[in-house]
Parts: structure tokens; C-alpha cells; sequence
């Protein structure tokens, strides 16, 4: 158990998914961890679900925290951070989840040395089979890494970088996610193109994408030579394979990675602006 006295601003999606995996994986008791956001009606809800503390201003409990997760829009993180400017201590460990964002920036803006984890984890975080990566940011220590990987192994499968690479893992997983919904999709209007009831082409398309990534994790094979096994001389998995080549979705997936990286860059930018 971490037992730090933990502030999460921010209560979307991700925010709940964080309080939910940090509580499960009892990392810190529920009376130790206050969520902040703008909506009551959501606070209303988090404090019903999980017992949490909850406040609309962030000022009123950042003080008091060891470590505050920034779990709010790039557009909004500026007036955050100025409005908790003057409580922030300058020992407190700030881990953002804020697409786009460098940790120096936060870092300064705070005004106050304080170390800054930057993470990336993606939607699957609501169902604990989340990609995350995590970066540091001096005067950020191992301690303060160790922290944060914990925070996130808590909702799925968390890897170090350097934070030069965390716009293209916002490119690749934190979007991610959204192109595997469309290759499902897509391989479910196939199957009821070619007569199958639609709800046995999703269940059969689902399980398709799962039981290959599966393999993919758990055999630690090249998705390629695993490609090679269902492919065989002449068959239709290979006539298959050769439409897909032909219509480029190999350089369709590459594009969309390099599109939203080059998005989360932009969003750095966009954030300095406020």
C-alpha cells in the first residue's frame, strides 16, 4: 500500500477509471484520496460509488496531498494550475495524464521545482487491460517513477520511456484503441455482408481481435510469423491478406500513429497559449 494522501483533479472517464484501479488494488484508503471536479452531479456520484472525499475547488485540498494526479482537458490545465499555485508545496509529486503536455511545462508554470510524472494511458483503463507508459521529469526521482508505475499497473500494463517518445505513444496506443473499434466494426459488416446474423459477426469479430492479441502477448511471437501459421499455399487467408496489401490498410494504421502524434505536438503548443 502506497498510503499517500492523494488528490485526482478531474473525475471524467479516466479519473474514474484511476480512482477505481487505485482503490481496488488498495493502494491508498478511500478517505485518503479526494476527487475535484466542476460537475457536482458527478462528484455526487464518485463520493456515492467509492467513499471518496470530493470538492469543487482544487485550491481547498491540494494543499494537503503528497501527490496530485492532473486529469484534466489541455485546454483547462492552465487555469488549474494557476489557481493552485500558491498551495502547492514544492515536494508534492504531480502525475498528468494531459495529452500533449510536457511535464516542464507543468513543472514551471507551477513555478514551484516540483518533480512531474507524465503518463499516457489509454481508455482500456476502465477495464483494467489498459497501455500505459509513464516519464519523468527532474527533479523527479526513482521513487517518484515507482510511484506512479504502481498508480497505473493498477488499471493495466505500464512501460517506461523517455518523454520525447510520449506524443507518439499518444499516437499509438492512447489512440489506438479507437482504430482496433474500427476493425471490428468493419470485420462485423463483413461477416453480415456475406450473410451472417450481425449479432454473431460482432461476437465472432470481437473475440477474433481478442484471441489474436492474445497470442500476439502470451506466445511473444512477431505478429508476422504468426501471420505465416494461418496462411496457408493457396488459401483464403492469403487471398485475404493480399486485398488488404492492395488497398493499403498496413499504411492506412502507420499514417493514423503519425496523425495523432503529430496532433498531441500540437496540443502543447495550444496549451501554452492559454
Amino acid at each position: 500500500m502506497l498510503n499517500k494522501k492523494m488528490v485526482l483533479i478531474g473525475g471524467g472517464n479516466m479519473g474514474k477509471s484511476l480512482l477505481r484501479g487505485i482503490l481496488n488494488a488498495g493502494l491508498t484508503p478511500a478517505g485518503n484520496l479526494t476527487v475535484v471536479d466542476v460537475h457536482a452531479g458527478k462528484l455526487d456520484a464518485l463520493h456515492k460509488d467509492y467513499g471518496v472525499p470530493v470538492a469543487r475547488d482544487p485550491r481547498s485540498v491540494v494543499a494537503g496531498a503528497e501527490l496530485v494526479i492532473l486529469a484534466v482537458k489541455p485546454m483547462t490545465l492552465n487555469e488549474v494550475l494557476d489557481s493552485i499555485r500558491e498551495v502547492v508545496r514544492p515536494e508534492q509529486l504531480f502525475i498528468s495524464i494531459i495529452a500533449g503536455v510536457e511535464s516542464s511545462y507543468i513543472r514551471d508554470r507551477l513555478g514551484k521545482g516540483n518533480p512531474v510524472v507524465r503518463a499516457m494511458p489509454n481508455i482500456a483503463a476502465t477495464v483494467d487491460a489498459a497501455a500505459s507508459a509513464i516519464a519523468a521529469c527532474p527533479p523527479a526521482t526513482e521513487d517518484h517513477l515507482a510511484l506512479a508505475e504502481a498508480i497505473f499497473a493498477a488499471v493495466g500494463e505500464v512501460v517506461r520511456v523517455e518523454e520525447e517518445h510520449l506524443d507518439a505513444v499518444t499516437g499509438l496506443s492512447g489512440s489506438g484503441p479507437a482504430y482496433i473499434y474500427m476493425v471490428i466494426e468493419a470485420l462485423c459488416d463483413g461477416g453480415v455482408k456475406v450473410g451472417l446474423p450481425r449479432d454473431v459477426a460482432m461476437r465472432l469479430a470481437t473475440q477474433t481481435v481478442f484471441g489474436a492479441a492474445k497470442l500476439v502477448k502470451e506466445t511473444g511471437q512477431h505478429p508476422a510469423a504468426l501471420k505465416d501459421q494461418v496462411t496457408t499455399p493457396g488459401g483464403t487467408t492469403i487471398a485475404a491478406v493480399h486485398e488488404l496489401e492492395e488497398r493499403g490498410l498496413r499504411a492506412m494504421l502507420i499514417s493514423a500513429v503519425v496523425t495523432a502524434t503529430e496532433r498531441s505536438r500540437d496540443l502543447n503548443t495550444i496549451a501554452r497559449r492559454k
